[in-house]
């Protein structure tokens, strides 16, 4: 496996706290809508640097208005920006997807006792669910996630365990009731609406699909499993 991948599962972090500098109020927290936007990026191969990028032009633009009426309330303000330094850096040739480049070559992102603890943890975190909620598949995942080999193949570990996450993901929607299933929609679009025009229609299915899988995780009291979130 390359090192920049392995550099790479700081994504979130930095992004997050990236956009907090350039607000300007480190105690801010994003949305579920905001989160769900950046796992869209990192999905879609957006390199780390184009979303840093991003969000200082995005501000930089925003400073630059006669008028500020409201504050950048979302990373969403952002989507623009982002996607054109990601096609800029495309054209240019100077990116690969998923590469930080201030990441160090021999950096580890995480220690091997990190990676047991956050299985073990996610782990309990299922069969606590499936006692909660009565539903035995959950744990039959949790045993899977306990038979996972840790090693330095990080790329390996992230595939096993994203297909964990969408058993759990699919499981528990398979249980949701229409009621609780239009809840989530209903609360989806009250994120999304003021940025639908900000957005193609290939960037919004994305970011619906990734929003409402973490809801339905959430709901179920389920974690999230991929390396990204081990923060």
């Amino acid at each position: 496996m390359d090192e920049p991948f392995t550099n790479y599962f700081n994504y979130f972090t930095e992004i997050e706290e990236h956009f907090q500098r350039a607000r300007g109020t480190s105690l801010f927290l994003l949305s579920p809508l905001d989160w769900a936007l950046i796992e869209t990026w990192k999905n879609s191969g957006v390199p780390l640097e184009a979303v840093l990028r991003g969000v200082d032009l995005a501000f930089e633009k925003w400073r630059a208005k006669r008028s500020r009426v409201q504050m950048v309330n979302s990373i969403a303000y952002c989507t623009q920006a982002v996607m054109a330094e990601a096609q800029r850096m495309a054209d240019a040739g100077s990116a690969r997807p998923g590469v930080a480049d201030k990441a160090g070559p021999d950096s580890a992102p995480f220690s091997e006792d990190e990676l047991r603890h956050y299985m073990e943890t996610n782990a309990a975190a299922i069969r606590a669910a499936a006692v909660a909620e009565g539903v035995a598949e959950f744990g039959a995942v949790a045993d899977s996630l306990d038979q996972i080999t840790i090693s330095a193949d990080l790329e390996s570990l992230e595939q096993h365990l994203t297909v964990l996450e969408q058993r759990l993901i699919a499981i528990a929607r398979s249980r949701q009731t229409e009621a609780e299933a239009l809840a989530a929609r209903h609360d989806l679009e009250s994120h999304l609406r003021p940025w639908r025009s900000k957005m193609t229609a290939p960037q919004i299915a994305m970011l619906e699909t990734q929003f409402l899988d973490r809801s339905t995780l959430a709901s179920a009291g389920l974690p999230r499993l991929s390396l990204f979130h081990l923060r």
